[in-house]
């Protein structure tokens, strides 16, 4: 197969690293310096799991008409999204299938409105890694887990099984899940309160839980988050908030987000994405979404 990492950064460089083991012809899209640091040095992962450093690799920084790709790793931030879409709807006479690691479930909404509801999958990344300075891939911890899978029929099951069964075979946990709208909701619920509240507090994840009124602010965001899971038809067989009480005290003390981390170095971030579409669709469907509004005016006013 040929396979297109769009967004060459902590995620897409993490997966593509792997992917340059297989057997399949793969390209990384990228632009600017960064471009120029893959062409010249090509793509280095440093990873708890494996490192790996690959000289050369097939580095594009723009698409052009008529490519031909099997899969496309949509791995852009949220804010290049809409962009992103635009740029592979116009490059494609047919349109590869797409695989979206970006946060929340903003992504595979707009997939289903520009590319129909049967060929729209879903992708959920467990990890925390980044781009540093000189274009390498960092992996910081050990968790290092993907989740692929149809969102509405299994149209695409054989091919997204097949990827899914390369992956493992060369160190890859990348998975075929039955239950994609539940990962994904799952995660969003962790991921809007996790960002928004690190961001906004500036503080860790384990000294805001070790304040009583943060956790319990924290707690609250998830919550608002979960009860909108419910109006997009996504039913869960535990309280994912729960689930994710007991999950965050194993998590590192020292750990925070990557929107945090965009905000101090003065990047774009995902706010709108994240707490604000949690706002946008809570009062659509007259639900309280207070701990997210104060999420979303306070970092606006920092």
């Amino acid at each position: 197969m040929k396979i297109l990492i769009y967004g060459t950064g902590g995620i897409g460089g993490f997966i593509g690293t792997f992917l340059l083991k297989t057997n399949h012809e793969i390209f990384f899209l990228s632009r600017g310096k960064t471009f120029k640091k893959f062409e010249k040095n090509g793509i280095q992962l440093i990873s708890p799991i494996e490192n790996l450093r690959f000289e050369k690799i097939n580095i594009l920084q723009s698409l052009k008409i008529n490519f031909d790709f099997d899969i496309i790793i949509l791995a852009v931030k949220l804010y290049d999204f809409d962009k992103a879409l635009l740029d592979i709807k116009s490059n494609f006479k047919k349109i590869p299938l797409i695989l979206p690691f970006q946060n929340g479930i903003y992504a595979e909404e707009k997939l289903k409105e520009n590319i129909g509801k049967e060929n729209v999958c879903g992708a959920v990344a467990q990890i925390s890694s980044y781009l540093d300075k000189k274009a390498r891939i960092v992996h910081n911890g050990k968790l290092a887990t993907f989740f692929v899978g149809d969102l509405v029929s299994k149209t695409n099951y054989t091919l997204l099984k097949l990827f899914s069964n390369d992956c493992q075979k060369v160190g890859l946990d990348l998975r075929y899940s039955e239950k994609i709208n539940e990962k994904l909701w799952d995660k969003f619920i962790f991921l809007t309160a996790y960002s928004g509240v690190t961001t906004l507090t500036g503080l860790t994840l384990g000294e805001i839980f070790k304040n009583k009124k943060l956790k319990i602010f924290f707690t609250d965001a998830m919550n608002e988050t979960f009860l909108l899971s419910r109006k997009f038809d996504i039913f869960f067989s535990k309280n994912p908030v729960d689930l994710w009480l007991q999950r965050i005290k194993k998590l590192p003390f020292n750990m925070t987000s990557s929107m945090y981390l965009d905000f101090e170095k003065k990047k774009k971030i995902e706010l709108s994405w994240l707490s604000g579409f949690v706002v946008k669709s809570c009062k659509l469907n007259r639900i309280d979404c207070s701990t997210h509004e104060k999420i979303v005016n306070g970092i606006n006013t920092i």
